[in-house]
């Protein structure tokens, strides 16, 4: 894929937001319907509003980046038929009328539901998404050719409230600094907020399940050793003002919002992946729309490598394994999940009955 979109040919009847426009996206041509529609209220200093053809022009200007982290995965849509100060609503499902050129396969959740999800072949597939409001793609994190293989830790720092940017900065330096003592290297991106995401490709071999354990020891240890900065406390009431590592972000049937997608926030800001030494300057607000591309153009890929650096997560798959062993429960799981082997009880701290107490919780 190519950054120039200077392949397009304006074509059928005019509606309310314009003519549709096909954009080229290399293997086919891709029709953007209503392409002047606002997506994005206020985007840059100028506070100008972006629509859906700037959104589709903007991920083929990222293309090859993007289809880096997402070629092969199925993904779930977040869908924004109206911009993003409109409703929306997530779609797991293809519907009928998608074209049958579109790849799919079957996904399932924890319980046994099925459901046919989008994967990503190619460009097309993407502006596709992007034609039916689609900001950004919330990846799985295996590829569909080979589902058993979970092949990305993802290791989600979630600022608590009152949690700065700078705390998130330096919980990101922790994980990179533990991740390296054990052999592993990750790779960092803006959430697009609040938050860093701390991205390292598995070795073959480990499912979801193994893949979570190893973010809860990872956890475990970060809080160990930054108690005042960094908790893996799983009930906010617990959290206080500091950087929480969301382990179950790598539970089964999980996925996240992936690398340069754009937010749904009126500034467009994109979820960018950043080299570790731009970690102290890297500001999310910034990253937008306008500016990814050119930043993309000028210094290049920070995630081109990912894929030549799998790590062998077995030691951090043996300190959950240890853990378990020595008594310590599993962390506890989220709310839709059915009660797991090993669990801690599934219970605010607030309201778990004491040992003593024989009044109900209130």
């Amino acid at each position: 894929m190519q950054r120039s979109t200077s392949s397009v040919a304006r074509v059928g009847k005019a509606d309310e937001f314009g003519e549709p426009v096909e954009l080229d996206a290399g293997t086919r041509t891709v029709t953007i319907t209503n392409p002047g529609k606002v997506m994005f209220p206020s985007v840059g200093p100028r506070r100008e509003p972006r629509t859906k053809l700037d959104l589709a022009r903007y991920h083929l200007a990222v293309g090859d980046a993007l289809m880096r982290t997402v070629r092969d995965r199925p993904v779930l849509l977040e869908r924004y038929p109206n911009g993003v100060r409109q409703p929306s609503f997530f779609q797991k499902r293809i519907p009928d009328s998608a074209p049958d050129w579109l790849a799919t396969t079957t996904v399932a959740t924890i319980n046994g539901t099925t459901s046919q999800a989008l994967v990503i072949a190619d460009a097309a597939h993407v502006l596709w998404a992007v034609n039916m409001g689609v900001l950004g793609l919330h990846v799985w994190p295996f590829r569909a050719s080979n589902p058993a293989d979970h092949d990305e830790m993802r290791i989600d720092l979630d600022p608590s409230p009152g949690v700065t940017f700078d705390m998130v900065r330096r919980s990101a330096a922790h994980v990179r600094d533990l991740l390296a003592e054990l052999g592993m290297i990750g790779f960092p991106k803006t959430t697009g907020s609040k938050g860093i995401h701390v991205y390292a490709r598995v070795e073959p071999g480990w499912d979801s399940f193994a893949v979570r354990g190893a973010v809860v020891a990872l956890g475990r240890e970060l809080a160990r050793r930054h108690p005042d900065l960094i908790t893996d406390r799983w009930w906010k009431e617990e959290r206080g003002r500091r950087v929480f590592v969301d382990f179950n972000q790598n539970a089964p049937h999980k996925n996240m919002f992936g690398a340069w997608g754009v937010r749904p926030r009126v500034g467009a800001q994109v979820s960018t992946p950043f080299r570790w030494d731009e970690l102290d300057a890297v500001d999310p607000e910034e990253m937008t729309i306008d500016t990814v591309p050119d930043r993309l153009a000028e210094q290049g890929d920070p995630w081109e490598l990912m894929d030549d650096a799998p790590c062998d997560i077995t030691p951090l798959v043996e300190s959950f394994a240890t853990d378990l062993a020595d008594g310590v429960p599993d962390a506890p799981w989220p709310p839709l999940y059915p009660k797991m082997p090993n669990e801690a009880m599934r219970v605010q701290p607030s309201r778990a009955r004491q040992p003593d107490d024989d009044r109900p919780p209130s």
